[in-house]
């Protein structure tokens, strides 16, 4: 575990803090003990604060009103990075996918608003819930405007769904097939691990026949965005990122020249870390077991 003199060091040394949320700051409806103090120290010693989240089911106006909703008044639109945004920027500044392209999407609201609010005109989501491919047409037509399939979290799979984006991947010339992330498992409470947007995607990738492009954790284009707005260099960045997924926020951070600081308030645990090993993409820096640490040792700085 982590140190206080580790602590103190890392605080001292780093420009950006960037923290993933569920398990990080909050979990559920509560804030997680020391979260506040921890992100006001911060503030108060000059250091740049980014959340970053894989969940696509929401915008970044929910995610502000949910912070708000905490107690953490200060933070701004600007201060989050979801993988829902992360695919609008995907669409509009590495694909350069133009607007006269239609986007379909199998996801939920929040990833289909960030989509419309950068410009796209958006098919599938919550409007295709109902549909269904049955009885079977002799051809089962898709909109030959579709250039890209956007796939995340989706409450409300079906079968129509899957077929549409399938038939526009393969079908419509030059289909840009991307996945808000890959996460295999997600938590829709506090005991139990649930299928997560990876799974959906998984499904997709084996009926289309390709892998996905990926805008969220871990893809180098959401840090190459992150460095930009924050005016960093990738090479001399000095951020750390503080997650509690191995998977996603350590190997994100490890790829991308940040230092990591996994803390144990979310779902790993140590026999996950006692797992990995020295070296590896998913090995943490630093092992926490919470914010709280962080909050302690800015109190004596």
């Amino acid at each position: 575990m982590m140190n206080v003199a580790q602590c103190r060091a890392l605080i001292e040394s780093t420009k950006l803090f960037v923290f993933d949320c569920d398990g990080v700051i909050w979990r559920g409806a509560t804030l997680i003990d020391g979260v506040a103090d921890a992100l006001d120290g911060l503030r108060r010693h000059g250091k740049r604060v980014a959340f970053i989240t894989n969940n696509s089911t929401k915008t970044r106006a929910n995610f502000v009103k949910k912070f708000h909703g905490l107690g953490l008044t200060w933070v701004e639109r600007d201060d989050v990075w979801s993988s829902a945004s992360a695919a609008a920027a995907y669409l509009t500044q590495r694909a350069k996918l133009d607007k006269s392209r239609k986007v379909y999407v199998v996801g939920q609201s929040g990833l289909c608003e960030e989509l419309c609010e950068a410009g796209y005109t958006v098919l599938g989501g919550p409007d295709d819930e109902g549909s269904s491919v049955f009885p079977v047409p002799e051809r089962f037509e898709v909109d030959p405007a579709v250039g890209a399939v956007v796939v995340g979290f989706d409450r409300a799979i079906n079968y129509y769904k899957l077929a549409y984006a399938t038939m526009c991947a393969r079908e419509n010339k030059d289909c840009l097939f991307l996945a808000t992330n890959r996460d295999a498992i997600t938590h829709l409470n506090d005991e139990q691990e649930f299928p997560g947007g990876g799974t959906m995607v998984a499904a997709l990738e084996t009926a289309i026949g390709r892998a996905p492009e990926v805008a969220g954790k871990p893809s180098p284009f959401l840090v190459d965005a992150l460095y930009a707005f924050h005016g960093l260099d990738r090479d001399s960045a000095h951020a750390v990122m503080v997650g509690d997924r191995l998977d996603t926020d350590i190997i994100f951070g490890n790829t991308n020249n940040m230092a990591t600081l996994l803390v144990m308030s979310g779902v790993t645990r140590q026999s996950h870390v006692d797992a990995t090993q020295p070296g590896e993409d998913d090995y943490p820096t630093y092992i926490a077991p919470s914010l709280k640490l962080l909050a302690d040792t800015l109190a004596e700085m």
